[in-house]
């Protein structure tokens, strides 16, 4: 029986994927084989040596200790591209609010809610809340990833034209990225051009301040910024202050923080950007499944930690074996393997920068003192049995 603890509220469509003849779920277990989570902060948290996995429903990961986690030979899921069309809709929204101040112009009608002279005014006062329409502007796409490209496509619909940069750009993404989307071959050039930029794009060192002071002065005079991927990726100060003297003609982002919140020309929303049922919903069974996969049959998909590796769901005796990625690794496990007189039937071995990940199918049930052997070996992190 796998048990699975939950650090959140997670949609009841994902909980009930899990068997409950070979599935517990509970929100507090001693020995939890995996746990699922959403915004909770697991940073902190003492792993229980029980652990395999832990799954968040939900494309970030800064809430969980990714780096601990592989030490300890513990998978860690995200489910990209599962919110990805609520985000997309927001951004949707927030290229319209930041174009056209319709925010303002909220604000102001409730001002005057208590005048007898309601039409007149508005008559009068309209003329304040202008802004261009998105026909014909062009959008900067800084990221494509599921979110990204979903954008980017949609905003060619819309009628803008539509640059993205993004030099790690998957197979997968670009065969669903229009083909009307031009390719900028550096970040500076499509900042320096276009009249929107909109980032979607993970928070790395790399990325951390991406749009800063020297950034903006590139950029055209009213340019709006959307940002719903992560806060860090725009250094606050320095977007504040090109606000202020109106270098910039706009900013909208999910990620409020007091010293945007001062800011006039700042559109701040809650972190709404997945708070939608579908978008839950979507999240919840996409981890349920990658959880399901790992624990019954090995199947990592959608790791943060470990590389993509999948055999066959038809075996016997399956063996499981996280290691550093050194030298001679799989020739030390199948010798040990081999001096037991144990056939290997499949394998497979892959890497994921300092990781490997091995599935060994056999035909024979691997003694515990193989898999002590196994376990002393260097380099070796985590090794485990699943099957009859």
């Amino acid at each position: 029986m796998f048990r699975i603890q939950t650090k959140n509220k997670i949609s009841p469509l994902g909980l009930d994927l899990f068997p409950k003849d070979k599935y517990e779920i509970a929100d507090d277990f001693p020995n939890p084989d995996a746990i699922l989570v959403r915004s909770a902060d697991l940073n902190n948290m003492e792993i229980p040596s029980s652990l395999q996995a832990i799954a968040r429903a939900g494309a970030g990961y800064n809430n969980i200790p990714v780096q601990r986690c592989s030490e300890s030979g513990i998978a860690v899921f995200n489910t990209p591209g599962a919110n990805a069309n609520a985000v997309k809709e927001l951004t949707l929204a927030a290229l319209l609010l930041s174009s056209r101040d319709i925010v303002g112009g909220i604000n102001w009608t409730s001002s005057v809610a208590d005048k007898d002279n309601v039409a007149d005014l508005v008559e009068k006062e309209k003329s304040k809340f202008t802004g261009p329409e998105l026909r014909g502007k062009t959008l900067g796409v800084v990221g494509l990833g599921a979110i990204g490209v979903m954008v980017a496509n949609d905003a060619i619909a819309l009628g803008m034209n539509v640059a993205g940069y993004d030099p790690y750009i998957s197979v997968e993404a670009a065969w669903h990225l229009s083909s009307d989307v031009v390719r900028a071959d550096t970040l500076e050039s499509l900042l320096s051009k276009s009249d929107y930029i909109s980032l979607h794009l993970p928070l790395s060192d790399a990325t951390k301040n991406l749009l800063n002071a020297e950034k903006f002065k590139i950029m055209k005079k009213d340019a709006r910024v959307l940002n719903f991927a992560r806060n860090a990726l725009v250094n606050d100060r320095d977007i504040t202050e090109a606000l202020t003297v109106g270098n910039l003609g706009a900013y909208v982002t999910d990620f409020p923080t007091p010293e945007l919140l001062k800011c006039k020309k700042v559109i701040c929303i809650p972190h709404l950007g997945a708070s939608t049922p579908e978008a839950e919903d979507n999240c919840a069974v996409m981890a349920v499944k990658q959880l399901m996969n790992y624990l019954e049959f090995g199947t990592v998909r959608n790791s943060v930690n470990f590389p993509r590796c999948r055999l066959e769901q038809r075996f016997q005796y399956r063996l499981l074996v996280v290691n550093r990625n050194i030298p001679n690794m799989v020739g030390q496990i199948t010798t040990n393997l081999a001096s037991a007189n144990i056939n290997i039937e499949d394998l497979i071995n892959h890497h994921c920068d300092d990781y490997g990940f091995n599935i060994i199918d056999t035909s024979q049930p691997i003694p515990e003192a193989v898999i002590d052997q196994i376990r002393k070996v260097s380099g070796i992190i985590r090794v485990q049995v699943i099957g009859k």
